[in-house]
């Protein structure tokens, strides 16, 4: 089989348009995942996402439901290009001389990609969840007007300046840039990357599943070999590739987002790695508590997949280079 090249800068570009419209449109249900995940039962501000939703409206206002949504605007373009493009370029050199993928192939595709995109998934969701979580913990005094501070983590003295250093009404806001500068001044460029291990343990498995199951459902929208797949079949296929990948690591998300919220109320728990926050969890919340915003992260992610295939397979990237689009999905 004649093997025609990618164009990993046509990919890249598709990658990024891709996060950008996704994340646009999904972005405050993602809000609801991190608060609904970082609240404890015995402080419960939130009963659901929607009653999420609407009290982040009622104290924050509208653009309340994007806190965060700059940072992950700005870096989800790299994250989902990497994603996405790696994906492509291990597809094909695993199918060289081959008709076809096997489904071990396409996991380890998966894999691969999964591994790559970590570089800056954890920064960034490192900075979206401090931004997301902080009117949370405001609610959280509101209702509870005894706890006037908020403790940090034991791994990172920073942000106390953030959002709860005495009453309520004196609450200060900080920007992702001013976190960015307080973790590299005091704990360097691994500031940024707490919670890798808990990241890899979510992305890898997350790109396992999603790839070879997009690829499978996308190939039943084909009615002859040569056709191709209508765009609303891929949208589709993302969405229920995606859904079905985020159900599945949902416990690893939970956990990721405990470790990396640096801010916390004085009686919630911090964290010492990955099994000390699932022994904790398990302890004092319940196996339930791993499913936490389960139902968010499907709703997050299903779109957002959805729509990114359908941007990745119009082939945006490949119309701006002058390119013809190739799917590598073919493989």
């Amino acid at each position: 089989m004649a093997q025609q090249q990618i164009s990993l800068p046509a990919k890249l570009i598709n990658g990024g348009v891709a996060g950008l419209v996704g994340v646009t449109c999904v972005f405050p249900i993602d809000l609801a995942k991190t608060r609904l995940q970082n609240q404890r039962g015995s402080q419960r501000v939130y009963n659901n996402m929607m009653d999420c939703l609407i009290k982040t409206v009622r104290s924050e206002g509208y653009f309340g439901m994007y806190r965060g949504a700059a940072v992950n605007l700005t870096l989800v373009t790299p994250e989902k290009a990497i994603k996405l493009a790696a994906n492509d370029f291990f597809r094909q050199q695993l199918s060289t001389g081959k008709l076809k993928l096997s489904v071990f192939q396409e996991m380890l595709a998966g894999c691969g990609a999964g591994m790559c995109q970590v570089i800056v998934t954890t920064p960034m969701e490192m900075l979206k969840i401090q931004l997301q979580d902080a009117g949370r913990l405001v609610a959280q005094q509101r209702k509870l007007p005894v706890l006037h501070t908020v403790k940090l983590g034991t791994a990172s003295p920073v942000l106390n300046c953030s959002y709860s250093v005495g009453p309520v009404s004196s609450t200060r806001k900080v920007s992702a840039i001013q976190i960015t500068q307080v973790l590299l001044r005091t704990k360097g460029i691994q500031g940024l990357y707490k919670g890798l291990g808990a990241t890899l343990l979510r992305d890898i498995p997350f790109s396992v599943v999603y790839f070879p199951l997009f690829a499978h459902i996308n190939k039943l929208g084909k009615t002859s070999e040569d056709d191709k797949v209508p765009f609303y079949w891929s949208f589709i296929s993302g969405c229920v590739a995606g859904c079905t990948a985020a159900v599945a690591v949902s416990p690893c998300d939970v956990v990721k987002t405990r470790l990396q919220s640096l801010n916390k109320s004085a009686n919630e728990d911090t964290y010492n790695g990955v099994a000390d926050c699932i022994r904790k969890i398990m302890h004092k919340e319940g196996p339930s508590a791993f499913l936490k915003g389960a139902g968010c992260r499907a709703l997050v992610i299903a779109p957002l997949f959805g729509i990114a295939q359908v941007v990745y397979f119009i082939g945006v990237g490949e119309f701006l280079l002058g390119q013809t689009p190739f799917n590598l999905y073919s493989v």
